[in-house]
């Protein structure tokens, strides 16, 4: 028998996807460029949606505008997508209105960071029972490859022709310091990493950050020289290191300097929701 045929006589058919219960088959393909890191970071949720056994019929993704902000229509939950940078506010209400519901805001760095920065570290201020998984690409990749507040020194972009000379945003410090009770960073790389991580802060009570470090072959890449998606995850690969539990003070990203990854925050916290169904009852004996 020939090789082939024996390999296809071996392994059953499959009839449906193994992520059909999770993603919108119908509106698949994606719209994601050719060496996009969001569609990888959309497979570790949708394997970290299963792995935290969590009830789906109660979650719900919402996103705000931008690339990643495509993610809450390919995902088969109740979603919403929001206008630009309001995100995190929207996510608010629903939990607010329905705390039984297992929240998720799933958007990039320019949404969530730059316009709706303001919502993200208030959130984390009150600790509201949410998890915010932000995919950074270092730009605005949707509307231009614009700089963004997480573009690295010295990195150009279409409004930043040489070179960015605003110091960006660190993700996990601003978390961290804001008050967030879970923070991690990882690439699009360390698939079964980011996988764990997503599985973990879904079951993690309070306001979780997971940074996704992500490849932008369009733009950020492109203009900076850097290669396509494919070269960047051999940068990853190369230069990123893990260090759990490491000051979040200690992590910023550099232009094309090493990238430390891994699980930096996990502490306890009362969520929101707690310290006002508390101050309620008080108020109600009174």
């Amino acid at each position: 028998m020939e090789p082939l045929k024996m390999i296809e006589k071996d392994i059953p058919p499959i009839d449906v996807h193994p992520m059909n219960d999770i993603l919108r088959m119908d509106r698949i393909p994606h719209i994601w460029c050719p060496g996009c890191g969001i569609g990888t970071a959309v497979t570790a949720f949708a394997a970290g949606l299963k792995k935290a056994e969590i009830d789906l019929q109660k979650t719900c993704v919402v996103s705000g505008i931008g690339c990643t902000g495509r993610v809450a229509g390919y995902i088969k939950l109740d979603s919403f997508h929001t206008t630009h940078g309001r995100g995190i506010a929207f996510a608010t209400g629903i939990k607010v209105a329905n705390p039984d519901l297992k929240v998720v805001v799933f958007s990039g760095d320019g949404d969530l960071i730059s316009i709706g920065g303001n919502h993200f570290i208030h959130a984390a201020r009150r600790n509201v029972n949410m998890l915010v998984i932000c995919i950074n690409n270092f730009i605005y990749a949707m509307t231009g490859g614009q700089v963004a507040p997480t573009t690295p020194l010295a990195a150009y972009a279409t409004t930043s022709p040489f070179g960015c000379v605003e110091s960006p945003f660190n993700i996990p410090y601003l978390a961290d310091s804001s008050g967030a009770v879970y923070v991690a960073r990882w690439t699009a790389l360390h698939v079964r990493r980011l996988t764990n991580s997503i599985a973990e802060a879904l079951n993690k009570p309070g306001f979780s950050v997971i940074e996704v470090i992500s490849p932008c072959a369009m733009y950020y890449s492109r203009i900076n020289r850097l290669g396509d998606g494919l070269d960047m995850m051999k940068f990853y690969h190369d230069n990123a290191e893990i260090r759990h539990g490491e000051d979040t003070k200690n992590l910023d990203i550099g232009f094309q300097t090493k990238i430390i990854v891994g699980k930096f925050v996990d502490r306890e916290r009362p969520t929101y929701m707690d310290s006002y169904n508390k101050w309620l009852s008080g108020t109600k004996k009174d």
